[in-house]
């Protein structure tokens, strides 16, 4: 696949605008659709491993994005632009239907929309979960440190500020030895 980053703080810019815009219910699978389907900025192993690096680091995983793409082709301007392009509408809407919800609570059509919302979010964030894993299907050593990860916190409710550094240094070792 030819990769063609953005060529202008503009393209950029609306290109994370486009991402916030469409992002109801989680963006994840906005944000691989737009950089790596459609405008076709990054690999599918490129997102994946921009992805991992920044659901690494404190904050959310797409501002965080946002932030070192655009750093990437633009430097600290395109990490601002970006993030700004990301964070418009969202700021705007999530504003706007606060006091619509605020208002209109009470209502049990509004808090089954607001339901349903939820579980669609929670579809689109799984599906974009299947896409990112699709790589790491080929690498026993992969699908051992996820299912190991998954195990640790949803089972044995280990402190993530424990998994995630026992983690990535397992993640080091197999990448160092060939495994991942």
């Amino acid at each position: 696949m030819d990769v063609t980053p953005p060529r202008k703080l503009s393209e950029l810019f609306l290109g994370f605008l486009a991402i916030g815009a469409r992002s109801f219910g989680g963006v994840m699978p906005w944000a691989h659709r737009t950089m790596v389907e459609e405008r076709r900025w990054l690999t599918q192993a490129d997102f994946a491993e921009t992805i991992g690096l920044c659901q690494f680091l404190p904050g959310p995983n797409i501002g965080n994005a946002s932030i070192v793409l655009g750093k990437r082709w633009f430097g600290v301007a395109g990490s601002i632009v970006a993030f700004l392009g990301l964070m418009a509408l969202p700021f705007i809407w999530v504003l706007a239907l606060f006091i619509f919800y605020s208002d209109f609570s009470s209502i049990a059509a509004v808090r089954s929309v607001v339901i349903g919302v939820g579980a669609a979010g929670a579809g689109l964030f799984m599906g974009t979960a299947i896409k990112l894993g699709r790589p790491l299907a080929k690498k026993p050593a992969a699908l051992v440190l996820i299912a190991a990860c998954f195990l640790c916190v949803a089972i044995a409710r280990i402190s993530l500020l424990i998994v995630v550094p026992v983690g990535l240094a397992v993640a080091v070792l197999a990448a160092r030895r060939k495994w991942l």
